[in-house]
Formats: structure tokens, sequence, C-alpha cells
């Protein structure tokens, strides 16, 4: 596997969490646990389900939640958090405390996830 080059380690964290709805998702499952697909596309509501899918793979493939695929008919597959991705539960936090604090007037917020 070729090596992901960095310049420091905040890069790191930006490279796992950064996308359309990765915090969404880990913030979600951290709160919620193990969630079926289309529990997260009911909560997540404003991403597509080629997004959802592809960010989803991602955060596995990082490390950050498990995937279980059950042998039956129609397919079950559910999302759980792993313990590396549990250990981000601060950074979201604090990444939502921020966004509460310093949002203004140029934002709309539609579904609040923090201020529950």
């Amino acid at each position: 596997m070729d090596k992901i080059i960095v310049t420091c380690e905040m890069e790191v964290t930006l490279k796992m969490i950064g996308g359309k709805c990765k915090p969404l998702i880990l913030e979600y499952l951290i709160e919620n646990g193990t969630q079926r697909f289309s529990d997260l596309m009911r909560a997540i509501t404003q991403v597509s389900q080629r997004t959802l899918t592809n960010q989803l793979r991602e955060l596995e493939t990082d490390g950050l939640i498990t995937r279980t695929v059950y042998p039956q008919v129609p397919p079950k597959v559910e999302y759980s958090i792993t313990d590396k991705g549990k250990s981000l539960e601060k950074i979201l936090f604090l990444m939502c405390e921020w966004g509460e604090k310093n949002i203004d007037e140029r934002f709309e917020l539609t579904n609040p996830q923090c201020s529950k």
C-alpha cells in the first residue's frame, strides 16, 4: 500500500475525518451505537446515498468504524464505532462547541446535531 504524504500530524486527522459527512457519521455512531445504513441515511439528511457509502468505506479503511455483514436475505449490514473512532469524541465535541459559538448570519442551521 502506498503511503499518504502529510506535512504535519494535524493533516492526519483532517485526512481521516475530513469529508462532507464523516464527522456527522462518527458523532452519530458514538451517540447512538451500532446502526444500519438506512438509519444513517435518515439521520444525516444532507447527504446522498452514494456519498454516504463512500464516506463509510473511507471511515472503515481508516479503522474508525467497522462494517458487519450478516448472511441473510435481504442482506443486513451494520456499522459500529471502533475504539479508534471513539477516541475522536472530544475533538468532535470541540468542533460542535466551536461551531455553536461562531455561527453567524451567513449560516442557516437546519438540522442541529450538537445542541441535543
